[in-house]
């Protein structure tokens, strides 16, 4: 028997192998909230609540979110800082992101072996570094114009977690066709191969950052790029055309400095970036390449054949908007699992093991939001901005927009703000002039600046908090680091076009 007493076996059991420093600071939140609302009130507490989420996050490689970040909503609800309606309004007006996560993920999980012989193709084909790069930003562009931006991100994490697997699983001395290989377990990794393997993780970085952030740069351009655009655009009365032409003068120039930045960080070696494809890792993949071509039977070709047939309805029916995402997912998945023959309850269910934590952890984030709602933590700031003239309203509601996004919801952010701009409208405070031009610099803050940070945008998120993640060793703090360069240039880009262009 063990020789632990009760508290000492609730104090090694809590939130798991995480450091011991860490289960502390989490139990300092938890018992110094009650006193904070004791002696400064709801509205600071609710502030440093948020900053208690954020840490959390940025942990996320020492313990998931979801469990440090779920107690402290829990908390919130008993300490009355909001109520369980209000979370369960804020969740259910986010009911699309959860029905894209459940299934659209889970979709492009079945679609992951013509992904990875796709992009193993053109990425053997391009043997310049900066190419690479400028390719997956720009792919991350120009379908986050059109499709979502978190289904873009679930398709590039399942290419690099593909690539990935293939050579750990050769660099552990197995074959690259062997099954149920732990890409986390590095004690079977061959001396010879340990820093190539390290060379590939900061070579996979560079690629996914530069992917996230290019689905930033395409989904602030267009109605359908993000979920707060749409919001916006019904809000302004704006077709996808409109909704182009309005924002354009700030986001074609902030799209042209963004790509200018991947070639300056990727040919400067500057914020981690510039890593090269290892020659044995291309080696490895090239002789992948070739037995999955030589492999390949008539069964093979078939189930290619139905992925890429599901893959080319994919992107038409997000492009035409035929249903909502999620159910385009669901639509997918049926149709792949159908046909390719996988039937049985626990291989579909493989699935939905990648997005469903995540799922949880963003409804724990929606009760951080509906603190930030019941408190009015932003309600100053924006009373703030609307006492501005005119031209310093633009500036304000763009940085304001920015930092509010870096640190919260920017779908909420936006829903926030366009509601009080337009009650100032129909109030007769600001003209219908005024009204567009600050829709715009609401759209373009919380789509911009927000890449600073893995909470500013969901998609930054989900790559975070992803199975791919601990791979290659992304974590939040070097999240934000390598996309500071970004934040920096493709804020001020912004800024500028605010001021001098709208």
């Amino acid at each position: 028997m063990s020789s632990r007493t009760m508290p000492q076996a609730f104090t090694h059991n809590f939130l798991g192998h995480s450091p011991q420093w860490y289960k502390l600071t989490i139990l300092g939140f938890l018992i110094a909230n009650p006193l904070l609302l004791f002696i400064a009130g709801p509205f600071v507490t609710g502030w440093c609540l948020i900053g208690e989420f954020i840490f959390c996050l940025a942990m996320a490689l020492k313990c998931y979110p979801l469990q440090p970040g779920g107690l402290l909503a829990i908390e919130a609800v008993v300490l009355g800082l909001t109520q369980p309606e209000t979370i369960y309004h804020e969740t259910l007006s986010n009911f699309p992101v959860i029905l894209l996560l459940m299934f659209m993920v889970a979709g492009i999980y079945f679609m992951k072996e013509l992904l990875l012989f796709i992009f193993t193709k053109g990425l053997l084909k391009i043997r310049s570094k900066i190419a690479i790069s400028l390719a997956f930003s720009l792919l991350g562009a120009v379908l986050s114009a059109f499709l979502d931006a978190l289904t873009v991100v679930a398709v590039v994490i399942a290419v690099a977690q593909g690539f990935y697997l293939v050579f750990h699983k050769v660099a552990s001395g197995k074959h690259m066709h062997h099954d149920d290989h732990d890409g986390g377990d590095d004690d079977g990794v061959q001396t010879l191969h340990r820093e190539d393997l390290d060379n590939f993780r900061a070579f996979l970085r560079d690629i996914m950052m530069h992917a996230a952030v290019g689905t930033a740069l395409g989904g602030v351009c267009t109605l359908v790029g993000e979920p707060q655009n749409l919001l916006i655009g019904k809000v302004m009365d704006w077709n996808f055309l409109e909704f182009f032409l309005e924002v354009a003068p700030v986001s074609l120039p902030v799209l042209a400095a963004g790509l200018l930045t991947c070639v300056l960080v990727e040919s400067l070696h500057l914020f981690g970036f510039g890593n090269q494809l290892p020659a044995s890792v291309r080696q490895i993949l090239e002789d992948y390449d070739e037995e999955m071509t030589r492999r390949h039977t008539r069964q093979d070709q078939a189930r290619l054949i139905v992925q890429g047939i599901a893959a080319i309805f994919l992107v038409a029916a997000l492009g035409l908007h035929l249903a909502e995402v999620g159910l385009i997912g669901l639509t997918i998945i049926v149709v792949q699992t159908a046909f390719n023959g996988v039937v049985e309850e626990h291989h579909i269910g493989h699935a939905f093991a990648e997005a469903l934590p995540f799922t949880a952890l963003l409804v724990v984030f929606f009760g951080v939001v509906a603190v930030i709602h019941e408190q009015h933590l932003f309600t100053p700031i924006i009373n703030w901005g609307l006492a501005l003239e005119d031209s310093q309203q633009l500036v304000a509601f763009y940085a304001a927009n920015g930092l509010l996004s870096m640190i919260s919801d920017n779908v909420f952010v936006a829903t926030v703000y366009i509601t009080e701009v337009q009650n100032a409208f129909k109030a007769g405070t600001i003209s219908r002039e005024q009204f567009d031009l600050l829709a715009v610099a609401i759209n373009t803050g919380t789509n911009i600046p927000s890449v600073a940070t893995p909470n500013g945008q969901a998609a930054f998120l989900f790559l975070l908090t992803s199975a791919l993640a601990p791979l290659i060793r992304l974590s939040y703090g070097r999240m934000v680091w390598m996309a500071l360069p970004y934040t920096v240039v493709m804020s001020i880009t912004g800024l500028l076009a605010v001021i001098y262009v709208l």
